[in-house]
């Protein structure tokens, strides 16, 4: 089974490689044209020439930050980095908006539906109590 590792780990490189080349955008790719990236993965991927070199030199790397990004959430390149929803302020903001526009305008937690619906699900509850207590008691439940 050992014999078969260092090819398995040839060929996820090589997949890797390949794969994060052509899911890479234009404009991230250094020193050649990503088609000529491509090629050289394709080529020389058996003897990890080619994938070594793409992620060595092929691709600019982002930090941990996101390349360079700073406090307000913006990368050097003005583009915006992303945020997790829950640490987005400008998201968290819409919720609440919503959320007191809703209450504003008598949209509450009590929807007229929603509570025939639990009134219906409260008397079949009550219903099955009782047959099942007619069925412990020896009772028919006819």
């Amino acid at each position: 089974m050992l014999r078969y590792l260092p090819f398995l780990l040839v060929l996820a490189l090589w997949i890797y490689a390949f794969i994060d080349c052509l899911n890479t955008p234009e404009e991230e790719v250094r020193g050649l044209p990503k088609v000529v990236w491509v090629l050289i993965i394709l080529l020389f991927g058996e003897v990890l020439v080619g994938p070594v070199a793409w992620i060595v030199a092929g691709r600019n790397r982002r930090g941990p930050g996101g390349a360079g990004a700073g406090p307000a959430g913006r990368r050097r390149d003005g583009r915006a980095a992303w945020t997790a929803p829950d640490d987005n302020p400008e998201f968290l903001a819409g919720l609440r908006a919503d959320n007191e526009a809703q209450n504003t305008a008598g949209n509450t937690a009590e929807d007229p539906e929603d509570e025939s619906r639990l009134k219906d699900w409260e008397a079949d509850l009550r219903r099955r109590e009782n047959e099942l207590r007619r069925r412990e008691s020896g009772e028919d439940a006819t």
